[in-house]
């Protein structure tokens, strides 16, 4: 799991929008796993194929979800070096 912003931070620069909107046009989801980029706050938030695949995906992958939150977060967010 990482975030938008993780993700843009890597990248070096600050734009987690672009990101989002990457994830978003993403043209094989399945393939390329962008079901595992949420939001900073831990937040799932949207996904090209529907919350409720994007949370079966994450699921079948053990990383529990409640309340459209992954479940300790910190333990399962990578940190790029």
């Amino acid at each position: 799991m990482v975030t938008y912003g993780d993700i843009a931070h890597a990248l070096g620069t600050k734009a987690y929008q672009a990101v989002g909107n990457a994830m978003a046009n993403n043209p094989d989801p399945i393939i390329v796993p962008c079901h595992r980029v949420v939001k900073g706050n831990a937040e799932i938030g949207n996904y090209a194929l529907g919350l409720a695949k994007k949370i079966e995906l994450l699921n079948a992958e053990g990383v529990q979800t409640t309340d459209g939150k992954i479940v300790d977060f910190n333990k399962v967010r990578f940190h790029f070096s």
